[in-house]
């Protein structure tokens, strides 16, 4: 079979390619080994974002007096928990598979390898295309320690399929899939430690924010070690307890665990297809490409987690977009360095463009200013007090950057995201007007201290 485009991954970066490159009226073959939605869908983005909003419910029962509920009694079925994140999660495969009943689109469910540059098998069939797309996403990453196998010891996929709530959760890494685990499983009743070997939690991200964020998660029960240096994993032959034991500070310290979650990120999915065959360049950071996404094979592409460029959904979907651009040989002005990202966490956490570390390390004269929830009208009324926006300017005003912390950030961030693109200064958003009274006032106010 012949078509315009071959997509290998049925993922963010595949799945809306496909559907971008069929409105244009490209003809597409996407293949896809597993489930239609990819990670993001099936064991990532969406099943977590449904517990989180349990917890989210969990979190306001804690606080119901305060608005006035009192003598509260409940009970919680975890089952029901897992039922309403399937059912989320199914509703949403099915949409896609509807997006793929486009006449332009032809969906092949199979493992696919390369016979040649323009070929790819699939169930002993040969498919054709003059350019093809490998969006294959990531797999997890795993500690090469003693007693990462041992039962009990789990990763993201397995966490959302669990089938009680731990008593005790050790959660090895506080980078998002840690720390929005932390912050779902204190939520559901569990005495959760995170152990992280860097010095901060979420490393990449401002440091005002990360400290502001530890210090909530240590007001909730939550325990932080920092520069741990996990060793190994044991089970007690007596009770059955996992046992992790990490180095700290010179000292051999140990957790004591129901469950431990190995959390220490995501790798690039470049052992799914035989990419040597075709003399594809790779390696285990993912497929080498360039600024329009071709790989050293001019006519093969390479989006999303694989590329190992940004690993987050969004970015998968917008790099399959500029893929597509290139290939009709059309221009775009989409920015890959204005990349909004966000912690599902409580409260949340989001942040776009550089950090104040980053201005330093590129010798970028800035101002960065702050703002605060707690003295915002609509913050107070949800009482959800706890919270700060900063935002980050160059010597001529423009804004370089945003980071908040705080009830919707997640949401809020975007309106920064969009004056970056558009190379907007802080003295034209002070003249922007924004509703009263709501939460994007804060990052309004944090514009009027420039």
């Amino acid at each position: 079979m012949n078509s315009d485009i071959i997509i290998i991954g049925a993922g963010p970066g595949g799945y809306e390619t496909a559907v971008y490159a069929a409105k244009r009226g490209l003809s597409v073959t996407i293949i896809e080994s597993e489930k239609p939605g990819g990670t993001c869908l099936n064991e990532g983005c969406i099943p977590t974002k449904s517990f989180c909003r349990n917890a989210a419910l969990m979190e306001d029962l804690k606080h119901a007096e305060q608005f006035g509920i009192n003598d509260l009694s409940y009970t919680f079925d975890f089952k029901k928990v897992v039922e309403r994140k399937n059912e989320v999660v199914r509703t949403l495969v099915q949409g896609v598979k509807f997006l793929m009943k486009n006449k332009l689109i032809t969906y092949v469910q199979g493992k696919a390898s390369f016979k040649n540059e323009n070929t790819v098998l699939v169930n002993g069939e040969e498919y054709t295309a003059k350019n093809i797309i490998i969006a294959t996403g990531s797999v997890t990453k795993y500690l090469p320690i003693e007693g990462k196998s041992l039962s009990g010891v789990i990763t993201s996929k397995e966490i959302l399929d669990i089938d009680h709530i731990p008593e005790r959760l050790c959660i090895i890494g506080a980078g998002v899939i840690g720390l929005e685990f932390a912050s779902i499983f204190n939520a559901f009743g569990s005495k959760v430690t995170v152990l992280e070997y860097m010095k901060e939690i979420l490393p990449s991200f401002d440091t005002d924010l990360t400290k502001r964020l530890k210090q909530s998660f240590v007001k909730k029960g939550i325990e932080i070690t920092n520069q741990a240096a996990v060793q190994k994993i044991n089970k007690s032959e007596t009770d059955g307890e996992l046992v992790v034991s990490y180095e700290f500070k010179g000292e051999t310290k140990e957790c004591i665990a129901d469950t431990v979650l190995m959390a220490v990120g995501r790798a690039a999915n470049v052992d799914s297809l035989n990419l040597s065959d075709i003399n594809i360049a790779f390696s285990p950071k993912g497929i080498e490409v360039n600024e329009s996404m071709q790989t050293n094979r001019p006519h093969i592409y390479a989006v999303g987690d694989v590329n190992g460029k940004c690993l987050l959904a969004h970015a998968a979907t917008f790099q399959g977009m500029i893929a597509i651009h290139h290939i009709l040989g059309e221009k775009d002005n989409i920015r890959l360095d204005v990349m909004p990202s966000a912690v599902f966490t409580f409260p949340e956490v989001a942040t776009v463009g550089l950090t104040e570390e980053q201005c330093k390390e590129k010798g970028i004269a800035y101002k960065a200013k702050k703002s605060f929830f707690r003295a915002n009208g609509k913050a107070i009324s949800m009482n959800e007090p706890d919270g700060f926006c900063k935002i980050l300017s160059d010597e001529n005003g423009k804004i370089l950057g945003c980071h908040l912390f705080g009830a919707h950030a997640a949401d809020l961030i975007h309106e920064i995201s969009s004056l970056i693109n558009k190379g907007t200064t802080v003295q034209e958003f002070k003249d922007m007007i924004h509703a009263h009274p709501t939460l994007s006032e804060v990052i309004q106010e944090c514009g009027k201290e420039f």
